[in-house]
This record gives structure tokens, C-alpha cells and sequence, in this order.
């Protein structure tokens, strides 16, 4: 019997096979055979001078966000534990291309060629537009971003070069409405030469990407040269014998604000600038006969080569005081209004934070000494409910001295919370 077994190959052989199985089995279920997806990967084009070669003036752009694809692998667990997201190198070659927009995308995984079942990308195809390659020249826009120190104003900021000619697919070239280059100018107190990159905008004033697209600026990109100015502060002068009053009135007071400026030059230019003044000939205006208000536009006054560092703050505002003959005119702050009789369950404001203009007529030496600050009072005892109303303003005049006209003031009555 032992002779037989020894001797019978068959049942060594169904030995070796069952042996082997149960080595399958035990290895296939230690290390599996499993698929990973590797997410993102970046899909590199090659011989894209197929397209891109000078004689045929076309270009590409992919298209369907397929520039990155999902890459899946089939191989032992063991293997895909080794194989990383950068290991896996996606080809598109455009020597491939079909049907004029897609390019079949190929997977190779160095160093793992052997180790691998399968590989499969999603999307299989890179999906290009072919289109026209055209030039567009526009002009570079420079700008800048932060403060300058203190003391100092921005002033002329200039590219180099002021021109840029890019090139790239006709439907991205045809949407550049704007180019940028933006430099940071803070806490510069000199002239300086900043480098730059350009920027490329929409008509949305949306970021153009710029992958697919070419310029003439090479290696060298932009210089934007920034001249910086000194500040310095200096008083306005206003002549105002232009300023007159009709028969019968005189002019009590001429006030004008800002009374000061701040502007921006070459430091010789502001050394020898003491004052702006602003000419007679500046008010171009009738006679007076009541409180007039007269705004003068300051920058046809300024120095060439001298800047408001305020742009806003051109405007001079020049406010004349007039009376009668024999009057004197007064303005009543409302603050300085006494406010009698007042309902408990009210409460006040006034409508207005203007002064009060105030025209009282009498003796030049009583008028002189009269102080109307201390004069002034409304009366509410007949206002009990909430609303917005007009109401006299009293008056305590000195003996011997009237008003000239009527003074009333709106004020509003609010219930109290």
C-alpha cells in the first residue's frame, strides 16, 4: 500500500495543485487585488507645436475642465499602498488629436509598469478648442496699493514699458479690457523703481487667467518708477474787496474755511510758497443785501506743479454778513437758545445746527455791547403733543432797539420712551 502511494504521480500532482490553491487563496486574501482612485491629476500635453507651429496662427484651450483628471488603479493592495498621486504622470500628446477637440489621455505610473492590473482615467479624453492664435496691444495701467509715510504725497506713477502686446486664443484676447501692474507704496519716502507683474481684466473687472496666453514683455516683466512729493501746510489769503453791499446795507463780517491746506510739491516749490491767495477778481458777483454764501474753487490759484493733497478739498466756502444801515447783525447760535415750558412727557431737538441770522436795529454804542447769547428763548407752553412746528424765537433787546423782521426757528417734539 505504501509502495502504491509513493508510487502513483496522479495523486502527488492533485497534492501540488491543492497545495498551490490554498497559496493563492491565503495570498489573495492577505494582499487583494483592489482599484484606488487618485483625484486631480494633472494632465501634461505634449508636442502641442502641432497646433501651436508659427504657419498655422492657431492656438488651443482646453476645455470642460478636463486639465485634471481622475486616474483609478488596479493593482495588489500592497502596491497601491506604495503608489502616490505624484507618481502618476497623464499625457495627452497632440499628435493624437481626433475630430479636431480631443486628445486621448494616457496614464504611466514609473517604476510600477509591471505592478499594475489597470489603469483608467476619467475623463479617457482631454477636450481642447481649437481656434485662431491673435495679438492685442493695450496700454498698462499702473497703480498702488498701502500709504507713504507721513509727510510725503504720491505723485506721478509711470510704467515701463507703458505698452503690452499679448497673444493667445482669440476668445480670451477679445475679453482683455484692462492691464494692470499694482505695486505696494508703503512707508516709501523716496522715488523709487518697483518691480511688477501684469494683471489682465474683464469687462466684469474679473481676473483673466493667463496659462494660455503670451506677451513681449519676456523675462524683464514691468518697472513701475513712483516719484514721491513733500506736503506742507499753508494759509489761504483772500482778498475780498471785491465783495461789496447794495445802497442802503454795509458789510458786517466776511469769514471763509478752510483758512488752511495742505498740498504736495517739489520740495524748492514749497519752500518758496508762503500763502495761496485768491484775487479779488475771484468773486465775480452783484452786490449784496443779505447773508450770502460764495464758493471758490481753489486749484486755479495753486502753483503749476502743486497738488491739493485733499482732491476733494478744493472748494473755499466764504460766507459774507450783511445789514442795514443802522443795524447790526447777529448770529444766535441754537445752542445758546433757552428753551422755556417744555411738556414732561416731550422731548426737543432742533431742525436745523445752523446759527440764526438776527437784524437788530438801534444806537451803534448800545448794538456794540449787546451780547445776544444770553437774549434768546422759545416759548413751548402750547405745544403738548408730538410733532414738527415752527415757532418765534424772543428776543431780550436792550432799551431803545428792535428787530428787524421776524425770527422763528422749526424745532420737533418727540415722545419721550
Amino acid at each position: 500500500m505504501k509502495k502504491s502511494l509513493t508510487n502513483n504521480i496522479g495523486l502527488k500532482l492533485l497534492a501540488f495543485v491543492i497545495a498551490f490553491l490554498l497559496w493563492l487563496f491565503v495570498v489573495n486574501t492577505d494582499d487583494p487585488i483592489i482599484d484606488q482612485v487618485y483625484k486631480n491629476i494633472t494632465v501634461t500635453v505634449e508636442h502641442e507645436e502641432v497646433i501651436t507651429q508659427a504657419e498655422t496662427k492657431k492656438t488651443y484651450q482646453i476645455v470642460d475642465n478636463t486639465q485634471a483628471v481622475d486616474v483609478t488603479v488596479t493593482a495588489k493592495r500592497s502596491v497601491l499602498n506604495k503608489i502616490k498621486a505624484e507618481d502618476i504622470v497623464a499625457i495627452a500628446d497632440m499628435k493624437e488629436l481626433h475630430l479636431d477637440s480631443m486628445v486621448p489621455i494616457e496614464v504611466q505610473i514609473p517604476g510600477y509598469e509591471d505592478s499594475y492590473e489597470e489603469v483608467v482615467t476619467n475623463p479617457r479624453n482631454l477636450q481642447v478648442k481649437i481656434e485662431e492664435n491673435v495679438s492685442k496691444t493695450l496700454p498698462i495701467t499702473p497703480t498702488t496699493t498701502g500709504t507713504v509715510r507721513d509727510g510725503y504725497f504720491l505723485g506721478e506713477v509711470k510704467a515701463d514699458p507703458e505698452k503690452v502686446t499679448l497673444n493667445g486664443p482669440e476668445s480670451i484676447i477679445n475679453t482683455i479690457t484692462k492691464v494692470v501692474a499694482e505695486v505696494s507704496v508703503s512707508g516709501l519716502s523716496q522715488d523709487a523703481n518697483l518691480e511688477s507683474s501684469i494683471i489682465l481684466y474683464n469687462s466684469d473687472n474679473e481676473v483673466i487667467d493667463q496659462s494660455r496666453l503670451g506677451n513681449n514683455l519676456g523675462n524683464i516683466g514691468v518697472s513701475v518708477h513712483v516719484s514721491l512729493l513733500k506736503v506742507k501746510s499753508v494759509p489761504v489769503s483772500v482778498d475780498t474787496s471785491g465783495i461789496v453791499a447794495e445802497d442802503g446795507f454795509s458789510i458786517a463780517d466776511i469769514v471763509y474755511e478752510p483758512q488752511e491746506i495742505q498740498i504736495a510739491g517739489e520740495e524748492e516749490v514749497l519752500e518758496s510758497l508762503s500763502a495761496i491767495e485768491i484775487p479779488a477778481e475771484a468773486f465775480d458777483t452783484e452786490p449784496v443785501s443779505k447773508k450770502t454764501e460764495m464758493t471758490i474753487d481753489i486749484k486755479p490759484y495753486l502753483p503749476d506743479d502743486v497738488k491739493l493733497v485733499d482732491e476733494n478739498g478744493n472748494n473755499i466756502l466764504v460766507t459774507v454778513s450783511v445789514e442795514k444801515d443802522g443795524t447790526k447783525s447777529f448770529n444766535l447760535p441754537i445752542g445758546s437758545i433757552s428753551v422755556k415750558n417744555l411738556s414732561d412727557s416731550l422731548k426737543m431737538s432742533f431742525a436745523t445746527q445752523d446759527d440764526l441770522e438776527v437784524h437788530v436795529r438801534g444806537k451803534k454804542e448800545v448794538l456794540e455791547n449787546f451780547s445776544i447769547e444770553q437774549a434768546a428763548s422759545i416759548d413751548l407752553k402750547d405745544l403738548d403733543e408730538a410733532g414738527e412746528y415752527t415757532v418765534p424765537v424772543k428776543i431780550n433787546l436792550p432799551s431803545g432797539c428792535t428787530l428787524e423782521g421776524d425770527v422763528e426757528i422749526a424745532v420737533k417734539l418727540e415722545e419721550k420712551q
